[in-house]
């Protein structure tokens, strides 16, 4: 069958796609990704066929006039975490989230442009991103299945259903789900029929995330094992010998890096952690003129690859992005997420309530924790218990290939 994986020019988000295209490769169909212009290099740098289409979004450059690259607001309203379950607490901000990100790197030249190419591929699967909502809109334009793939907790379909149940309480101007003003007309335009709720949650999940951090959404699943891809990298020399005290991992992520051109976690504040008696690996980038010395128990590195790093470390202290948190997983290393964002916390709390990792909302508390983490070994057997009996057990890639053929016989026009 022929399958077009599609996504906005997001890196982090991509790579979570790529182990799934690589199965149905490798199992004989035709696979091809869609996506803006400067997403090119990484596709064709996975081994995989790029068609760049439209324009490129510009929502970096509208979060960084907007003084937000850095998220310093908040994953929230007035920097609130966590926005209470009522509609004043999560009504607007879902309409906002809508209306500023989806909006926003699902241009029209870029949706206009699918479509387009959809109609010369004539794919029987569109495999979307979770916010590439352009997707599904190619997809019913030329009549074929689609999915959508999830790699972290589905925090945007959890606002939405927040949202229909609680919109009679808003005022009536309101009340319309901002999704169906947006996608309803693009859908028409292109000769797909009016806005339908499988263009909201696809008409099957491909989920990789376990199933106690799944928010309880009634969608139809197709669970799948998260396959850590790092993007190009090479494994430094010093990891080909284990480490001689307990070694533990520091990572901002690559995405505020590629938003905001810097790193979440200041190099000064790793003083904390100079006197203890650890190999602190500090993914983290010197700020040009402005070099900070580092401790001399850290080893400061751009970049190392995280499959390859973090099953010789004893933790693993990061911003819960979706990658890390799902690469930790697989290693089974305890986990110290710090939960300055919604998302953040909501992995916090299921770690913690596993024994398998601790969450602070301050990275300057990280001390006590991590040395809570170095010291009971219980973390460790829980982190590797959820691996074995949790992560490991979800189908991999390749199993999931048989599962997509006959799901897409059922559902292609």
């Amino acid at each position: 069958m022929r399958v077009l994986f599609a996504t906005h020019a997001e890196k982090s988000h991509f790579y979570s796609m790529i182990p799934l295209a690589w199965a149905l490769r490798a199992a004989g169909h035709d696979v091809y990704v869609a996506s803006q212009p400067a997403l090119t290099e990484a596709v064709t740098q996975a081994g995989l066929t790029a068609v760049p289409v439209g324009e490129d979004h510009t929502f970096l450059k509208q979060l960084q006039e907007a003084g937000q690259a850095d998220y310093s607001g908040g994953f929230g309203q007035d920097g609130v975490i966590e926005p209470p379950d009522t509609w004043e607490g999560q009504g607007p901000l879902y309409r906002a989230f809508v209306d500023f990100y989806m909006r926003g790197v699902n241009n029209d030249a870029f949706v206009t442009g699918l479509v387009d190419f959809a109609r010369h591929f004539r794919p029987d699967l569109v495999v979307w991103e979770p916010y590439t909502f352009a997707g599904p809109v190619a997809a019913r334009a030329v009549g074929a299945a689609h999915a959508r793939l999830v790699f972290s907790p589905d925090l945007f379909q959890q606002m939405r259903r927040t949202f229909l149940r609680l919109r009679h309480e808003a005022p009536e101007e309101q009340r319309t789900d901002p999704l169906e003003p947006w996608l309803g007309p693009l859908s028409e335009r292109f000769g797909a029929g009016p806005f339908a709720e499988d263009m909201a949650v696809g008409q099957w999940t491909i989920d990789t995330v376990p199933e106690d951090v799944r928010f309880p959404l009634d969608v139809r699943r197709v669970p799948m094992r998260y396959v850590a891809y790092n993007g190009p990298a090479t494994v430094p020399r010093w990891l080909h010998e284990p480490p001689s005290r307990p070694r533990v991992c520091l990572t901002g992520g690559t995405t505020l890096r590629n938003q905001a051109g810097h790193d979440a976690f200041p190099l000064a504040d790793l003083r904390m952690f100079e006197d203890l008696d650890i190999e602190l690996v500090a993914t983290l980038r010197q700020v040009p003129g402005a070099e900070e010395p580092v401790p001399a128990n850290t080893r400061l590195v751009d970049f190392v690859p995280l499959l390859a790093l973090l099953p010789s470390c004893s933790a693993v202290i990061h911003y819960a992005g979706g990658g890390t948190w799902n690469t930790a997983l697989g290693a089974g290393v305890p986990q110290l997420v710090i939960a300055n964002t919604w998302y953040g916390l909501h992995k916090g709390r299921h770690l913690e309530s596993v024994g398998a990792g601790l969450h602070v909302a301050d990275p300057r508390e990280l001390r006590a924790p991590l040395e809570r983490l170095l010291r009971e070994p219980s973390f460790g057997e829980a982190a590797r218990r959820l691996r074995d009996e949790v992560v490991l057990a979800l189908p991999a890639p390749s199993e999931v290939v048989p599962v997509l053929e006959k799901l897409t016989a059922e559902h292609r026009a």
